[in-house]
């Protein structure tokens, strides 16, 4: 028998969540974005439930192929466009839409010789820093890539890098509509945090990541509990032993915990090379058998511990709940000092995924 470890995915929550974002910004269409192999869902597993979106957003090109060849004849955006010339002809062959966000590219695509135009999202650089033009740029490289006859629609494009946060998206906004204010064409802007929180950037086009598959853009489970959303990833294991202390005894590597009088700790079957963050801390929650306690102890390879004083009637067999249905993953990130997001795309190859309607 194979370790009790293992992940469902629910993909009526799939379906359900994207259609309750779409209630979110009627008026836009739906960028699913499904980087990192679906945030850690499985491309391959889920698209089909997502087969409503409007068009998938990704950063890899072997994920772009893996849709093109299942089935997908919708749009496709390269988040992060093309890296090499060479990367065009995939582009072209597969009718991938790209980002556009340095002078290399435009370069690149003025000198490529293609059989058909492709379309371009030009991406602004509005106060995050990581890629697209300077909002005071935009309007002279739109022109230049207006006038390329190798570039098919033009869509405007950026990014928010405070919209989960009380700093919200005035200040980026502003350089947005800077940049745009002599561009008439699609826009598309708003990501997670702006499609819930901040209407005004929705615009022609949405891109949704985390909040699909039912995690917090914020990293709090409370800023999304009341809109239906529905986590999609529930990881679940079981106890594989109990263990009696007595005060002073250690637990784990380092012996960081020590039991302060009798105590009963459960093992589960999941660590670290699991997708578990090791830095877990001790007070971690996690659901055994019915009951939300925590973890005690260093996280292993492939184990970690648990108290058991809440549910004294857990036993080897016991089910545990990682995070899922019972225990928001955003709350077991919260306790680890990360997001729900790293969690999710970190689960392991070797943890056997199942799908489920329900």
């Amino acid at each position: 028998m194979p370790r009790p470890i293992s992940a469902t995915l629910s993909l009526s929550a799939l379906t359900q969540n994207l259609n309750i974002i779409r209630g979110f910004a009627p008026d836009s269409k739906v960028w699913t974005v499904v980087k990192a192999n679906g945030y850690g869902h499985g491309i391959s597993r889920i698209w089909r439930s997502l087969s409503s979106t409007d068009g998938f957003a990704l950063l890899d090109f072997n994920e772009a192929i893996l849709l093109r060849e299942a089935g997908w004849q919708g749009p496709i955006l390269l988040l992060e466009g093309f890296f090499t010339a060479e990367d065009l002809d995939i582009v072209g062959k597969y009718h991938l839409t790209t980002a556009v966000h340095s002078d290399w590219q435009i370069k690149t695509l003025a000198e490529a010789q293609i059989s058909q135009p492709v379309d371009v999202y030009l991406k602004v650089n509005s106060g995050m820093n990581r890629l697209g033009f300077p909002p005071a740029r935009t309007g002279a490289v739109w022109q230049q890539l207006r006038e390329l006859k190798q570039v098919g629609e033009l869509t405007l494009m950026s990014h928010f890098a405070t919209a989960d946060s009380v700093e919200g998206v005035d200040a980026q906004m502003a350089a947005i509509n800077l940049a745009g204010q002599h561009i008439s064409g699609p826009r598309c802007l708003a990501n997670s945090a702006a499609t819930l929180w901040h209407p005004q950037t929705h615009h022609d086009w949405i891109r949704p990541g985390i909040i699909i598959y039912g995690a917090s853009p914020s990293g709090e489970w409370k800023d999304i509990a009341h809109t239906g959303l529905q986590p999609v990833m529930t990881l679940k294991s079981e106890l594989i032993a109990v263990q009696e202390l007595k005060a002073g005894d250690r637990v784990g590597y380092g012996g960081r915990y020590h039991a302060s009088g009798p105590q009963r700790v459960g093992v589960v079957a999941c660590g670290y090379a699991d997708g578990y963050p090791r830095h877990a801390p001790t007070g971690t929650p996690v659901w055994v058998d019915g009951v939300r306690t925590t973890t005690v102890g260093t996280v292993s390879m492939d184990m970690l511990a648990v108290d058991l004083t809440l549910c004294p009637q857990a036993k080897i067999g016991s089910p545990v709940e990682l995070w899922g249905n019972y225990l928001p993953v955003d709350d077991v990130a919260t306790a680890c000092g990360t997001l729900g997001y790293e969690l999710l795309s970190a689960l392991s190859p070797r943890v056997p995924v199942s799908v489920t309607d329900e």
